[in-house]
């Protein structure tokens, strides 16, 4: 029988695997779409009926889950799903801010030029179409993929395997924190500006720059952030 490695760092039956894989992917869509609001209380049975994956994998996925502080666990009580606040919003931010300061140093002084570029074409058009047409689900997706295409970039520099993992957890609560921002045209194209500093001193080879960009950059989202609560 297969034995694969899943994201989680288990091993086991391919099959099995899978289906707590699909789970963990389920439970995290359902979030994301507010089919489970945040600060949710349900059972087991509860999310097997809206997910549609058998209980065993459920169980796997909540184990994963609870680990990486999405959800609480309580022994024949149910399933306690975390809620953004200021708290959470503020540990996100300072977090991003540690790593992405050590990590853009490097990333302006190591990554090559060609990766400046393209992510540089992509911010500027994206604006271009955000001033031409407004926020439509097409540039919604696109701001997502840039957000997630530079942010990685700038971690996956540090080829650290615990950082990833570590950063991966917080991204997951940065998409929980956003759920309800009101985000307008002009607020994406500030936070798309503040990405072209970022990328414009990382493409003069400069750390300290690129260091003070991505400090000026969290802090201002933290800001938009906590207009929230």
């Amino acid at each position: 029988m297969q034995v694969v490695k899943t994201a989680a760092g288990r091993t086991g039956p391919s099959a099995n695997r899978t289906l707590s894989d699909l789970a963990y992917e389920r439970i995290l869509e359902a979030l994301y779409a507010r089919r489970v609001p945040a600060g949710a209380f349900l059972s087991q049975a509860d999310l097997v009926a809206l997910l549609d994956v058998p209980v065993a994998p459920i169980r796997d996925a909540l184990r994963v889950l609870e680990a990486e502080g999405v959800v609480t666990i309580h022994p024949r009580s149910g399933i306690e799903f975390v809620k953004p606040g200021l708290e959470l919003t503020r540990s996100t931010y300072q977090f991003r801010t540690i790593i992405e300061r050590a990590a853009v140093r490097i990333f302006a002084e190591t990554a090559q030029a060609r990766v400046f570029e393209e992510l540089a074409s992509e911010h500027e058009a994206l604006c271009r179409q955000i001033e031409a047409k407004g926020l439509d689900q097409d540039t919604l997706a696109e701001l997502e993929r840039l957000e997630v295409s530079l942010h990685g970039s700038i971690v996956d520099i540090l080829d650290n395997p615990l950082i990833e993992s570590s950063y991966r957890r917080i991204h997951n609560y940065l998409r929980l924190v956003r759920l309800d921002r009101k985000l307008t045209p002009p607020i994406a194209l500030k936070s798309l500006r503040e990405h072209l500093a970022i990328i414009a001193a990382c493409t003069a080879r400069d750390g300290d720059a690129a260091d003070a960009a991505v400090q000026a950059h969290f802090a201002a989202a933290f800001q938009r952030h906590i207009g929230l609560f």
